[in-house]
């Protein structure tokens, strides 16, 4: 492997990969890894804290509405102050927050011990967005920069993505389960201290009016409408998304509560599942190059549609993580469609008002999971999966039935990006 890595610029100097890989990688390896334990390891906080399925949806609510409340928020700021400057505080803020949370629960119960851990919940999903939406800008800049190598840098960042997803629930789930609730979240804290002492350095891109959010908004639904292709799969795999998130939101309580399982038990599911979309990944970027985007479409619709219609009967561990990786594997087959037909179908000028809209459409059900798994007694949960899982096998149906006729997805293509 060669110890330099073309970088573009007014002179297309040469840098060495450990200058990257300290500039880059490293913080974006510790802060994907934070914020992959916190996603799926503060709803384990919670259930462990207040025992209570109630306020376990409640708090996976609390994950996901204030990101979507932190949006346009996040973008503006990215754009206003840099990517590495809200990288930074995003991860120092982080940092003051787990630590503080540690420190509180170790000398308090009760009432203030849920009030404690809800508001954990609500600021780590505001953080997350923050230090998402800033690593994603260092990583589009990284892959300028790179030139011809760009599809070398963009390969790296996500392979540290699905590593942290791979590492990140396990890792949360055996640290709650060994260590408490302060070693876990003194753990995500250190890490995030971490990711700001190794803040991404990029140089900063020269500052260009930015579109209002709600104007912005607005031209992504007007284009979004114009597109009758890719309007009908976001709204199948809304419907999805609806499901997959109450599974996510309820299996603490299923595997905790209902199947005597530990919260390291719970952490290795999804750590299952991680592996099981990356084994997808791999098939389906072979298969679509053969068979085309349809045909791999509606078998991993199929697939994750059916999984979830089963998850209800599943009432031991290998069984309920053998659906759920099958679920997410599907989904992961139906997002390489979903990423493909919106490179080539969106016209470039209306490129990132349609992607922030359907971004943005897809993350609503998740806050309305933790809503329904919040109102819903344990016992019922398995009635509202079944639910949910017939809605998304109708929306995913109706969908698929409606695009199949786009020339665009049933030609066999080269190899897609990876999601």
């Amino acid at each position: 492997m060669t110890d330099l890595v073309r970088l573009s610029g007014p002179r297309h100097a040469r840098v060495p990969v450990h200058s990257v890989l300290r500039r880059i990688y490293l913080p974006r390896a510790a802060d994907a890894t934070a914020s992959s334990m916190a996603t799926y390891a503060i709803p384990l906080l919670v259930l462990a804290t207040t025992d209570s399925a109630s306020l376990t949806g409640i708090a996976f609510a609390l994950e996901w509405v204030p990101r979507l409340c932190a949006f346009g928020l996040a973008g503006a700021a990215v754009d206003r102050l840099g990517a590495t400057r809200v990288f930074r505080v995003a991860a120092t803020a982080r940092t003051a927050v787990t630590v503080t949370a540690a420190l509180a629960l170790a000398s308090m119960d009760g009432g203030a011990s849920r009030i404690t851990v809800m508001l954990l919940a609500a600021l780590s999903g505001i953080l997350a967005e923050f230090s998402y939406v800033a690593a994603e800008t260092v990583g589009a800049v990284a892959s300028r920069e790179a030139g011809d190598g760009a599809h070398r840098a963009q390969s790296v960042l996500l392979g540290i993505d699905q590593s942290s997803a791979l590492a990140g629930p396990a890792l949360g789930g055996v640290l709650l389960q060994w260590a408490g609730p302060g070693g876990m979240l003194t753990t995500i804290g250190c890490l995030s201290f971490l990711s700001a002492v190794l803040a991404p350095r990029i140089r900063r891109p020269q500052p260009s009016a930015a579109m209002p959010v709600a104007e912005g908004l607005r031209a992504g639904w007007s284009t979004l409408r114009s597109i009758p292709t890719l309007a009908w799969l976001v709204a199948g795999l809304t419907l999805s998304n609806l499901t997959s998130g109450t599974l996510q939101a309820a299996a603490p309580v299923i595997m905790v509560k209902e199947l005597g399982h530990s919260s390291a038990s719970v952490g290795l599911l999804w750590s299952a599942a991680a592996a099981a979309s990356l084994i997808a990944v791999a098939i389906c970027r072979y298969a679509i190059g053969k068979w085309g985007l349809w045909p791999v479409g509606s078998v991993s619709a199929t697939a994750a549609a059916l999984a979830c219609l089963a998850v209800t009967q599943a009432h031991s561990y290998p069984s309920y993580l053998l659906l759920i990786s099958t679920l997410t594997a599907g989904e992961a087959g139906m997002s390489i469609v979903l990423r493909t037909l919106r490179s080539r179908l969106i016209p470039p000028a209306a490129f990132g008002s349609t992607l922030s809209l359907t971004i943005l459409i897809l993350l609503l059900p998740f806050p309305l999971a933790g809503a329904l798994v919040a109102v819903t007694p344990p016992h019922a949960l398995g009635h509202v999966i079944t639910v949910c899982a017939i809605l998304q096998t109708v929306g995913l149906a109706i969908a698929f039935s409606r695009i199949r006729t786009d020339p665009v997805l049933r030609a066999p293509d080269p190899p897609v990006p990876t999601p």
